[in-house]
């Protein structure tokens, strides 16, 4: 039977790679897929830090994801799996219009997102997700604060300072020149503590 799932972690988890990977075992099998995406770094696909991309419908506030899906069925083309990169950037109402994608139409749906934002908050699209999906499943692979801990906190950062006030939404990527973004552990994102600010390894005295 056809489920809602929603795939969360931070960022540097693999999200965007595990999407694609998802797609291209389902292409392998003969299924078909719809790729959906909202403010990818690279535009009109989804893309992961490790190379790979696929071709994918970008949506705004506006888009009606169960129109879109139920107009394809109607026009007899067919759908087997919907895939959702970015997903904690989808409104409540579409999340909910992801639900009915399931449970009206019989359509697969498998959504990928963070679940907080740069100040520990949740999405509101991330949240519904949460109430709404048959299983939510946090991935597997775990991203690294700078001191070694598992990276649990999305970090927005100017300069390598991090920052905690400005617009929920800013679409930017890790490594930037100015702004950017950094998984840090719970204690450093509280204190602040970005890499730029992490204490200098110490130098090995050599004997002699």
């Amino acid at each position: 039977m056809a489920e809602l799932t929603f795939f969360h972690g931070t960022m540097n988890c693999g999200k965007s790679t595990m999407a694609l990977q998802i797609h291209h075992n389902a292409v392998a099998a003969g299924k078909r897929c719809v790729l959906l995406t909202r403010n990818d770094r690279a535009g009109g696909v989804i893309s992961s830090r490790i190379g790979l991309t696929q071709p994918a419908l970008v949506i705004d506030d506006t888009t009606d994801l169960y129109a879109e899906l139920a107009g394809r069925l109607e026009s007899g083309a067919r759908v087997d799996i919907v895939i959702c990169d970015e997903a904690q950037f989808t409104t409540p109402a579409q999340v909910e219009q992801l639900a009915d994608i399931v449970d009206v139409l019989g359509v697969e749906v498998q959504a990928f997102g963070l679940l907080t934002d740069f100040t520990t908050r949740m999405f509101p699209g991330s949240r519904r997700l949460v109430e709404l999906a048959d299983r939510c499943q946090q991935l597997p692979v775990d991203a690294l604060c700078w001191c070694g801990r598992r990276g649990t906190h999305n970090a927005r950062t100017v300069g390598g300072q991090m920052v905690t006030t400005g617009e929920q939404v800013v679409v930017g990527d890790v490594d930037g020149d100015t702004l950017a973004y950094e998984v840090l552990c719970r204690r450093h994102h509280r204190e602040g503590r970005t890499r730029s600010l992490a204490p200098a390894e110490p130098r090995v005295r050599l004997a002699g």
